[in-house]
């Protein structure tokens, strides 16, 4: 789809990740098209996407599906002036099929021709950028931006004295990003410059909270990716673990990106060939978007301080590889499996893998983690998997994380990373942390 075509229509963005969708959609709004959000799923989003599957597929398709239908029900929807941003993939995972089900289900609805701008995880994402260059690197650094103020949100909210105050520092501070998104700049330089300034703004403001309470148990969450970070396929599962007394390191979208750029190396390399001009470049690519990452997470540091990501996403592989060989499994399992050894050399608690129901990825990592949880100390790890239904989640997550605090016990070391500030209130200066009672 050609730039000016696409800037003649509205663009639709799907939420697998709050942030990371107002973030995307900003980018696209920087680049001349009038983009927005999908609204939030609801009860008519399942409905109307059970209308054209089976109960075999996975959750996450129904839900998109569903969604998609929705806006196809909208007075102002007009399929020639309509186009939806949805990224794929490849692979043996069903979700490569979701873009011919979504244009079966339109044409038999009678809805036209669904037109959709689909880059694809084999050259991580990066297609798009033929037309749009430069969407991949404000596509990376909103992204990164909304994966950290994710990041604080979680690390702040389970300890705030008044309930719903890091929630408005988190909603504020991302909208005073997805504006300076679009505000650009003269140059990249200078347009991440800003955006480095309006997060340090931000991780002030959470900074500033005020919070209380002894450490509770340090919970990472892994899983499929759609799933675990889309809050209403998993019951809003984050929230209502801090509510059961818990804190969540939750798995983020800039992980799937760092895979997916190890994987194309690996595919261009394979075989022992030469070095080529497309392994330098993606090579390049990787060296950029690594620094601009730094760079973004630096005023973080304290806040988030251990809460430190892998280094490498080669670290993840090699991690899951006495579990799977990195060379013949893909997609969410390995990096589920590498993780939970990442989260337990950082102190957690417990692992929680959250999963539609059959999907393959979470069945491959459920064998693995008995295994994996004898040889990382009995480490709790638990599978949740969701198909639209409601689940007794609060009281399997208070047995799950009474098995959390029993696991911390019996290793007798808290992780110094998990304590959150002791006194009422606590702000950053720059490079140290210090505490004042408010």
């Amino acid at each position: 789809m050609s730039p000016t075509s696409l800037r003649e229509k509205k663009l639709w963005v799907f939420p697998m990740t709050y942030g990371g969708a107002r973030g995307i959609a900003a980018v696209w709004r920087a680049l001349g098209v009038d983009a927005e959000v999908i609204p939030p799923s609801d009860a008519d989003t399942l409905a109307l996407g059970a209308r054209h599957t089976s109960g075999d597929e996975c959750l996450p398709q129904k839900i998109t599906l569903g969604d998609l239908l929705k806006i196809a029900r909208r007075p102002d929807y007009s399929p020639e002036r309509t186009a939806v941003f949805f990224a794929t993939t490849t692979g043996p995972c069903r979700f490569g099929q979701y873009i011919p089900l979504f244009k079966k289900a339109f044409r038999e609805e009678g809805l036209g021709n669904l037109q959709v701008v689909a880059p694809n995880s084999d050259d991580a994402y990066q297609s798009v950028g033929r037309e749009f260059p430069d969407l991949p690197r404000l596509g990376w650094w909103a992204l990164v931006g909304a994966d950290l103020l994710q990041k604080a949100l979680h690390r702040v909210r389970p300890y705030e004295c008044t309930p719903g105050t890091t929630d408005r520092v988190y909603l504020e501070g991302l909208d005073a990003f997805c504006r300076c998104i679009e505000r650009r700049a003269p140059s990249r330089r200078r347009h991440l410059s800003a955006l480095v300034e309006c997060l340090g703004e931000t991780s002030e403001r959470f900074a500033g909270v005020a919070v209380q309470g002894e450490p509770r148990p340090l919970i990472g969450v892994v899983g499929e990716i759609f799933c675990r970070l889309n809050a209403f396929s998993n019951q809003d599962l984050i929230r209502r673990l801090e509510r059961a007394g818990g804190e969540a390191w939750l798995s983020d979208v800039g992980e799937w990106i760092w895979y997916c750029n190890e994987w194309e190396a690996r595919d261009l390399g394979r075989g022992g060939r030469r070095p080529s001009f497309s392994l330098l470049g993606m090579r390049l690519r990787d060296w950029v978007q690594r620094r601009d990452e730094h760079a973004l997470w630096r005023p973080f540091r304290d806040l988030l301080n251990g809460r430190e990501e892998p280094e490498s996403p080669g670290a993840l592989l090699e991690y899951a590889r006495p579990y799977l060989p990195p060379e013949g499994a893909l997609g969410e399992m390995i990096l589920s499996v590498g993780k939970a050894v990442h989260l337990h050399a950082r102190g957690a608690h417990g692992v929680i893998d959250i999963s539609p129901f059959t999907c393959m990825n979470g069945i491959v990592s459920e064998a693995l983690y008995p295994r994996l949880s004898r040889d990382l100390d009995g480490l709790p790890i638990k599978n949740f998997y969701f198909d639209g239904k409601p689940a007794p989640l609060d009281r399997d997550l208070e047995i799950f994380l009474e098995l959390a605090r029993g696991y911390r016990a019996r290793t007798q070391e808290a992780a110094p990373h998990a304590k959150p500030p002791r006194p009422r209130r606590f702000s950053l200066q720059p490079g140290r942390r210090t505490n004042r009672v408010g």
